[in-house]
């Protein structure tokens, strides 16, 4: 990365999440180096939406299918 590409907070932000070291480079010379503050990564959580359908609606089943088929037939 050089130092124009360093703008770039988010593609730098994302790359420090992954785990990855960033190079800083000025005429094909590195300069500096960034590291991330810890080693390991964590993987992200992400919330049951199986459970949450689950208590929102229940047992019952969306028929979005067939709405769309008889929605489709008024026109």
């Amino acid at each position: 990365m050089n130092l124009r590409q360093l703008r770039d907070t988010r593609k730098l932000k994302a790359w420090l999440r992954a785990g990855k070291s960033v190079e800083l480079k000025e005429r094909d010379r590195v300069i500096g180096r960034i590291v991330p503050e810890n080693g390991s990564t964590t993987p992200i959580k992400y919330p049951d939406f199986e459970a949450r359908a689950k208590k929102i609606l229940g047992d019952r089943v969306l028929t979005a299918v067939d709405d769309l088929i008889r929605d489709r037939g008024r026109y």
